[in-house]
């Protein structure tokens, strides 16, 4: 693949994937370095992604398990700076909310995400994730609430 090709399908994914990082590490700098990583393996297997769609999936599901691979480094301190990732490519009216998305615990962070954010299904969402729909069903249902209180909490 040329030079250009490949800039042009980075610049076609790049939001996607670098949105998915930041939720998922809540760290600019572990976003950018699973992003890259991301990169570097699509470009080893677009030979056997068959269109959008399935490159799409492929890049969810690879830049989710990137960021589990990270957080999985033995060597790796859990304690992550959420404040780094804090408002990075979100309008202004939105910050306020996805500063509380930011908050939520990293399961349902990601859940949330990817349903809301990026409009995946429950199903979809379930298969991205390797798990059960209700599995999904519940985590979003948690994060909906603690929304809820968090954002209440804001207002008064």
């Amino acid at each position: 693949m040329s030079g250009d090709r490949r800039r042009d399908e980075v610049e076609k994914w790049a939001e996607l994937v670098w949105r998915l990082a930041l939720v998922r590490t809540a760290d600019r700098h572990d976003a950018e370095d699973v992003f890259q990583e991301v990169f570097l393996r699509y470009f080893r297997h677009e030979g056997e992604l068959t269109d959008d769609g399935h490159r799409r999936a492929w890049l969810i599901r690879c830049t989710v398990n990137r960021a589990k691979s990270l957080h999985a480094s033995p060597w790796r301190k859990r304690a992550l700076p959420l404040e780094t990732a804090e408002g990075v490519g979100v309008r202004d009216e939105y910050r306020e909310a996805y500063a509380a998305v930011l908050a939520l615990p990293e399961k349902l962070r990601v859940t949330a995400h990817l349903h809301y954010c990026e409009g995946y299904s429950v199903k979809e969402t379930a298969q991205l994730l390797g798990c059960p729909e209700g599995t999904v069903k519940s985590r979003l249902s948690r994060a909906r609430e603690l929304l809820r209180l968090e954002l209440s909490e804001e207002e008064a």
